[in-house]
Protein backbone atom coordinates (compact mmCIF):
# COMPACT_ATOMS: atom_id res chain seq x y z
CA UNK A 1 0.00 0.00 0.00
CA UNK A 2 1.48 3.42 -0.83
CA UNK A 3 1.81 6.29 1.61
CA UNK A 4 -0.85 8.06 0.82
CA UNK A 5 -3.25 8.88 4.21
CA UNK A 6 -6.53 9.08 2.58
CA UNK A 7 -5.94 5.77 1.01
CA UNK A 8 -5.40 4.43 4.70
CA UNK A 9 -8.33 6.58 5.64
CA UNK A 10 -10.70 5.05 3.05
CA UNK A 11 -9.91 1.73 4.39
CA UNK A 12 -10.66 2.08 8.19
CA UNK A 13 -10.64 5.77 9.57
CA UNK A 14 -9.47 5.01 12.82
CA UNK A 15 -6.06 5.65 14.44
CA UNK A 16 -5.21 3.68 17.02
CA UNK A 17 -3.12 5.53 19.75
CA UNK A 18 -1.63 2.71 21.83
CA UNK A 19 -0.26 5.19 24.44
CA UNK A 20 1.45 3.38 27.33
CA UNK A 21 1.85 -0.28 25.27
CA UNK A 22 5.50 -2.08 26.24
CA UNK A 23 7.66 -3.46 23.77
CA UNK A 24 6.60 -6.99 24.06
CA UNK A 25 2.97 -6.32 24.05
CA UNK A 26 2.82 -4.78 20.81
CA UNK A 27 3.03 -7.76 18.39
CA UNK A 28 0.04 -9.19 20.46
CA UNK A 29 -2.01 -6.22 20.12
CA UNK A 30 -0.94 -4.92 17.04
CA UNK A 31 -2.40 -8.99 15.35
CA UNK A 32 -6.00 -7.79 17.23
CA UNK A 33 -6.12 -4.19 15.46
CA UNK A 34 -5.41 -5.77 11.86
CA UNK A 35 -8.07 -8.66 12.15
CA UNK A 36 -10.36 -6.02 12.85
CA UNK A 37 -8.70 -3.61 10.14
CA UNK A 38 -7.69 -1.41 12.05
CA UNK A 39 -4.40 -1.04 10.08
CA UNK A 40 -3.06 2.68 11.36
CA UNK A 41 -0.86 1.78 14.70
CA UNK A 42 0.60 4.92 16.69
CA UNK A 43 2.81 4.45 19.54
CA UNK A 44 3.15 7.95 21.51
CA UNK A 45 6.73 8.84 22.34
CA UNK A 46 5.87 8.83 26.14
CA UNK A 47 4.98 5.27 26.34
CA UNK A 48 7.74 2.89 27.79
CA UNK A 49 10.45 2.73 25.00
CA UNK A 50 8.68 3.42 21.84
CA UNK A 51 11.17 3.12 19.44
CA UNK A 52 11.39 -0.43 19.88
CA UNK A 53 7.68 -0.74 20.07
CA UNK A 54 7.32 0.90 16.53
CA UNK A 55 10.46 -1.29 15.52
CA UNK A 56 8.52 -4.81 16.13
CA UNK A 57 5.33 -3.56 14.96
CA UNK A 58 6.71 -2.36 12.05
CA UNK A 59 8.77 -5.33 10.93
CA UNK A 60 5.86 -7.90 11.74
CA UNK A 61 2.83 -6.13 9.78
CA UNK A 62 5.08 -4.39 7.32
CA UNK A 63 3.46 -3.03 4.20
CA UNK A 64 0.05 -3.97 5.64
CA UNK A 65 -0.28 -1.76 8.35
CA UNK A 66 0.71 2.24 8.65
CA UNK A 67 3.10 2.60 11.73
CA UNK A 68 4.33 5.58 13.39
CA UNK A 69 4.47 7.82 16.72
CA UNK A 70 2.24 10.25 18.51
CA UNK A 71 3.22 12.83 20.99
CA UNK A 72 6.24 13.76 18.25
CA UNK A 73 7.29 17.53 19.95
CA UNK A 74 11.11 17.37 18.77
CA UNK A 75 11.90 17.39 14.94
CA UNK A 76 14.88 15.26 15.54
CA UNK A 77 12.97 12.27 16.43
CA UNK A 78 11.46 11.79 12.98
CA UNK A 79 14.84 10.62 11.52
CA UNK A 80 14.83 7.90 14.69
CA UNK A 81 11.46 7.11 13.85
CA UNK A 82 12.26 6.50 10.24
CA UNK A 83 15.24 4.52 11.19
CA UNK A 84 12.68 1.97 13.17
CA UNK A 85 10.40 1.42 10.25
CA UNK A 86 7.65 4.16 11.13
CA UNK A 87 6.12 6.14 8.57
CA UNK A 88 3.77 8.62 10.36
CA UNK A 89 4.01 11.58 12.48
CA UNK A 90 1.69 12.79 15.13
CA UNK A 91 2.19 16.06 17.19
CA UNK A 92 -0.13 17.20 19.90
CA UNK A 93 0.40 20.86 18.50
CA UNK A 94 1.26 22.96 15.58
CA UNK A 95 5.34 22.95 14.68
CA UNK A 96 5.61 23.31 11.18
CA UNK A 97 9.29 22.17 12.05
CA UNK A 98 8.29 18.91 12.71
CA UNK A 99 5.94 18.59 9.72
CA UNK A 100 9.35 19.90 7.24
CA UNK A 101 11.38 16.71 9.22
CA UNK A 102 8.80 14.45 8.89
CA UNK A 103 8.24 15.05 5.28
CA UNK A 104 12.08 14.80 4.36
CA UNK A 105 12.14 11.59 5.75
CA UNK A 106 9.20 10.84 3.23
CA UNK A 107 6.98 10.39 5.75
CA UNK A 108 2.95 11.19 6.26
CA UNK A 109 2.61 13.51 9.08
CA UNK A 110 -0.63 14.73 10.85
CA UNK A 111 0.24 17.70 13.50
CA UNK A 112 -2.34 18.94 16.06
CA UNK A 113 -4.22 22.01 15.71
CA UNK A 114 -6.77 23.91 17.51
CA UNK A 115 -7.36 27.04 15.16
CA UNK A 116 -7.18 28.32 11.67
CA UNK A 117 -4.13 30.13 11.65
CA UNK A 118 -2.20 26.74 13.23
CA UNK A 119 -4.17 24.79 10.18
CA UNK A 120 -2.80 26.50 7.03
CA UNK A 121 0.56 27.07 8.54
CA UNK A 122 1.00 23.32 9.04
CA UNK A 123 -0.48 22.90 5.51
CA UNK A 124 1.85 24.90 3.80
CA UNK A 125 4.92 23.17 5.96
CA UNK A 126 3.55 20.31 3.89
CA UNK A 127 1.03 18.34 6.39
CA UNK A 128 -0.71 15.32 4.62
CA UNK A 129 -3.85 15.56 7.35
CA UNK A 130 -4.71 17.56 10.20
CA UNK A 131 -5.72 16.58 14.37
CA UNK A 132 -7.84 18.77 15.98
CA UNK A 133 -7.07 18.82 19.42
CA UNK A 134 -8.21 18.46 21.96
CA UNK A 135 -11.47 17.58 19.88
CA UNK A 136 -13.08 17.70 23.44
CA UNK A 137 -12.52 21.42 23.41
CA UNK A 138 -14.08 21.83 19.88
CA UNK A 139 -17.41 20.62 18.61
CA UNK A 140 -18.43 19.07 15.39
CA UNK A 141 -19.93 22.38 14.60
CA UNK A 142 -16.09 23.95 14.85
CA UNK A 143 -15.12 21.03 12.65
CA UNK A 144 -17.91 21.96 9.76
CA UNK A 145 -17.10 25.78 9.69
CA UNK A 146 -13.25 24.79 9.71
CA UNK A 147 -13.83 22.40 6.55
CA UNK A 148 -15.66 25.47 4.62
CA UNK A 149 -11.99 27.52 4.83
CA UNK A 150 -9.70 24.82 4.66
CA UNK A 151 -8.07 23.10 1.38
CA UNK A 152 -11.06 20.67 -0.37
CA UNK A 153 -10.26 17.62 0.27
CA UNK A 154 -8.11 18.42 3.58
CA UNK A 155 -8.40 15.32 5.67
CA UNK A 156 -9.06 16.23 9.46
CA UNK A 157 -9.48 14.19 12.46
CA UNK A 158 -10.26 14.90 15.70
CA UNK A 159 -8.48 13.39 18.45
CA UNK A 160 -9.81 13.12 22.54
CA UNK A 161 -13.20 12.16 23.90
CA UNK A 162 -13.38 9.76 20.66
CA UNK A 163 -15.47 6.77 21.43
CA UNK A 164 -18.63 5.31 20.29
CA UNK A 165 -21.06 7.54 21.56
CA UNK A 166 -19.16 10.89 19.55
CA UNK A 167 -17.79 8.95 16.58
CA UNK A 168 -21.48 9.31 14.62
CA UNK A 169 -21.65 13.41 15.24
CA UNK A 170 -18.41 13.97 14.02
CA UNK A 171 -18.31 12.03 11.09
CA UNK A 172 -21.54 13.85 10.01
CA UNK A 173 -19.77 16.86 10.41
CA UNK A 174 -17.22 15.73 8.19
CA UNK A 175 -14.42 13.96 10.32
CA UNK A 176 -11.75 11.93 7.48
CA UNK A 177 -11.01 10.03 10.74
CA UNK A 178 -10.54 9.48 14.59
CA UNK A 179 -7.73 9.27 17.02
CA UNK A 180 -8.83 6.92 19.33
CA UNK A 181 -6.43 6.46 22.82
CA UNK A 182 -8.40 4.46 25.83
CA UNK A 183 -11.15 3.71 23.84
CA UNK A 184 -9.57 1.05 22.02
CA UNK A 185 -6.32 0.55 24.22
CA UNK A 186 -5.07 1.66 27.81
CA UNK A 187 -2.06 -0.29 29.49
CA UNK A 188 -3.34 -3.65 30.95
CA UNK A 189 -5.46 -4.60 28.25
CA UNK A 190 -4.71 -7.94 26.47
CA UNK A 191 -5.25 -8.58 22.82
CA UNK A 192 -8.91 -10.14 23.48
CA UNK A 193 -9.87 -7.07 24.88
CA UNK A 194 -8.92 -4.73 22.19
CA UNK A 195 -9.84 -6.62 19.94
CA UNK A 196 -13.83 -6.31 21.46
CA UNK A 197 -13.05 -2.61 21.29
CA UNK A 198 -11.97 -2.72 17.69
CA UNK A 199 -15.03 -4.38 17.07
CA UNK A 200 -17.11 -2.20 18.83
CA UNK A 201 -15.89 1.21 17.19
CA UNK A 202 -15.35 -0.56 13.67
CA UNK A 203 -19.33 -0.49 13.95
CA UNK A 204 -19.66 2.96 15.40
Amino acid sequence: MGLNLKDWLARCPLVAILRGIKPEEAEAIGDALLAADIPVLEVPLNSPDPIESIRRLAKRFGDRALVGAGTVTNPGDCARIAAAGGRLIVTPHADPAVVRAAKAQQMICVPGFFTPGEAFSLLAAGADGLKLFPAEAASPAVLKAMLAVLPKGTPVLPVGGMDTTTIPAWRAAGAAGFGIGSAIYKPGDDAAAVAAKAAALRAA
